[in-house]
């Protein structure tokens, strides 16, 4: 074999192990068989102390327990809600949400709260409201939210629970796992009371989610016969599985079901880690805790379950999806929020110290000891979620004992997913991404970017309103924060850029030396457009940002339109120049008066989950060219002003 042949053949061999080392981490690690004799049995591998053991319980929760025992103290008289039949029709007949899901949703924060507040009390004193808890969730005919009902193969929408189907969703699963906790801790209190309870939920949770879990094919595991139409993974996968694992893992004492079902997981959570692509997570930081955080659940159950035996957290993968939740986030609480995130989102520093320390990033590390100094009323606690709670208090006294330290990355770069995002001492951060039209939780926004002065955001992506049934629908780019119309982008010869997978950035690029980020986004928009090509780019330098567009299209029809959000305070009034006051920060995007006309649109904001961010409006800065032109290049400066 000539050198050239054997190079070649090195090559091959070095592409073969490095796309094989970067798929099926779990399943990979051990045969069923192997995996049967790892398992740490009949709950031995729950490392709080026994609901008795009130000077362990003492030591575990530290200053956390009064605060602990008064959110509990709350709910000593609540009164428990029905979600009644109407509230589920109530999806159907209007697309609200929330008339089923807000008192399904207080109940559970409710019974949580008891739980955490009689485990740090040890008296007694909560148990009635947790059994009278545990009864309520046990009648309902579903644990499932009206939103997450399928619909049938009839097209007709059902939204209503029905006895004879368990489905098992995101809050289904959440509330199998709570009231399994419930039992592990309390069986015996239960027991004093009646027998009766801890058998009632030993009978709903293997109904509802044992038995359909190992019996049933749902989207979310990815498993057969979903793989064969490779059915895309989102946080549902994680979400889902670390749920149910937890139910399995606290109410499964027959080894060979256990290492069953285990396995089963396994094989599902690949499917997750396999579906990343470089560890952004394009459900936005807003999601990573319910996404990837997910999934260091699961890894942390599961390599408990095995006394370390299976435990990934050295890849560097694994490593990659941990830290863009700090990689995200720009400060004072702004993060890039792309697709659905709200750009506001504190994160929760016990739960990121947790994982940045079970994948070894002292960055990750720090950042959360900066969150819990910005957010000193953080407590431990974490909403319907026994077992993250828990697991925060085993960490309190090394977060606290930590420096708090928040530099921004230089750059970050995810070049499969198309993000980047580049600061400078100058305190100046830009977010741009290419990608396409499909993304999980989707916003049509191929090429777009967010642009921050001093950890405040300038020229913004606005977000999200409330989810309804158009949300997540046929209608949903009818929305308009969904549209690109109300993003960065332009408006290519009158056309906005359409929503699927075909529509997407080509010749994607970052030039890190030169803080260049690069993208073609002409096929992000139908043939409508009449578009060659559409290069964008973002170049970041020590003043501001400069912004290129060279453009090519087939005919002429319409005059572009280039688009940018903003609020605070907008004055157009001088031609060639743009400012823009936010929250004491300035900026100026000044653009060619020759080539443009500006306009400004100012849009009232009435849904509470953006006016929290925003205030009541923001605001369309639409730049509309003063001549046709079938070739040519615009040039835009955002400078930041002292």
């Amino acid at each position: 074999m000539n050198t050239s042949l054997i190079l070649l053949f090195l090559i091959l061999v070095s592409i073969h192990f490095s796309t094989y080392a970067q798929r099926d981490f779990l399943a990979a690690s051990c045969t069923p068989e192997e995996l049967d004799d790892m398992l740490v049995m009949n709950q031995k591998w729950v490392e709080y102390p026994d609901y008795s053991n009130r000077e362990a319980w003492d030591t575990l929760l530290g200053s956390h327990k009064l605060s602990l025992i008064e959110n509990g103290q709350v709910y000593l008289d609540y009164e428990w809600q029905v979600v009644k039949a109407t509230d589920y029709l109530d999806y159907s007949r209007t697309g609200n949400r929330q008339t089923m899901q807000d008192p399904y949703f207080d109940n559970q924060d409710a019974i949580s709260a008891l739980i955490l507040a009689e485990l740090a009390e040890g008296k007694g004193r909560f148990l009635d409201q947790i059994i009278d808890g545990v009864f309520m969730n046990c009648e309902m005919t579903s644990w499932v939210l009206s939103a997450h009902f399928k619909i049938s193969a009839k097209e007709v929408k059902n939204h209503f629970p029905d006895i004879n189907e368990n489905l098992i969703g995101l809050y289904s699963s959440q509330t199998g796992a709570m009231l399994s906790w419930a039992y592990y801790f309390f069986k015996n209190e239960f027991d004093k009371v009646n027998p009766l309870i801890s058998e009632r939920i030993q009978f709903e949770v293997k109904k509802r989610i044992l038995e359909p879990y190992m019996n049933m094919n749902y989207w979310w595991t990815a498993l057969p016969p979903y793989t064969k139409n490779k059915p895309k993974v989102n946080n549902w996968n994680p979400w889902c599985n670390a749920n149910v694992l937890q139910c399995f893992m606290l109410m499964e004492n027959d080894k060979e079901k256990l290492a069953e079902a285990v396995y089963r997981s396994m094989q599902s959570v690949d499917m997750f880690i396999n579906e990343d692509k470089d560890g952004a997570c394009d459900e936005g930081p807003g999601y990573w805790g319910v996404a990837s955080g997910k999934m260091y659940d699961y890894l942390s159950l599961l390599e408990k379950l095995t006394a370390g035996e299976i435990s990934i957290f050295d890849k560097p993968e694994i490593k990659a999806m941990a830290e863009y939740v700090y990689r995200a986030n720009v400060g004072k609480g702004w993060v890039v929020n792309f697709s659905d995130a709200s750009a506001k989102a504190k994160g929760n520093p016990y739960f990121i110290y947790a994982f940045g320390k079970a994948v070894a990033s002292q960055d990750m590390m720090h950042f959360a000891a900066y969150l819990k100094e910005e957010n000193p009323e953080t407590t431990i606690a974490y909403k319907r979620d026994i077992d993250r709670a828990l697991r925060n208090a085993t960490i309190s006294e090394a977060l606290e004992s930590t420096t708090p330290v928040f530099k921004v990355p230089e750059y970050s770069w995810y070049p499969k997913t198309e993000y980047c995002f580049m600061s400078n001492k100058e305190g100046l951060f830009v977010a741009a991404k290419g990608g396409y039209n499909q993304e999980n939780h989707n916003h049509n926004d191929v090429g777009s970017f967010i642009f921050y002065v001093n950890a405040t955001p300038i020229f913004i992506d606005t977000g999200v309103g409330p989810y309804t049934a158009k949300t997540f629908g046929p209608d949903r780019y009818t929305i308009w924060t969904m549209q690109s119309n109300y993003h960065n982008v332009p408006v290519i010869n009158g056309v906005a850029q359409s929503p699927g997978a075909i529509f997407k950035a080509t010749n994607t690029r970052f030039y890190k030396t030169k803080k260049i980020f690069s993208t073609d986004i002409s096929k992000a928009y139908s043939e409508n457009a009449a578009v060659k090509s559409w290069v964008r780019s973002y170049q970041l330098n020590k003043n501001g940002l400069l912004i290129k567009d060279k453009f090519s299209l087939s005919e002429i029809l319409e005059k572009n339109q280039i688009n940018f959000m903003t609020w605070g305070e907008v004055d157009v009034k001088t031609l060639g120049k743009i400012k823009v006051k936010a929250n004491g920060a300035y900026a100026e995007l000044v653009y060619d008066k020759k080539q443009f006309t500006p306009t400004l649109e100012l849009i009232e904001l009435r849904e509470e989950k953006l006016t929290n961010v925003w205030g009541n409006k923001v605001y369309r800065i639409s730049l509309t060219a003063n001549s046709l032109q079938k070739e040519g290049a615009y040039t835009f400066q955002i400078k930041k002003i002292k």
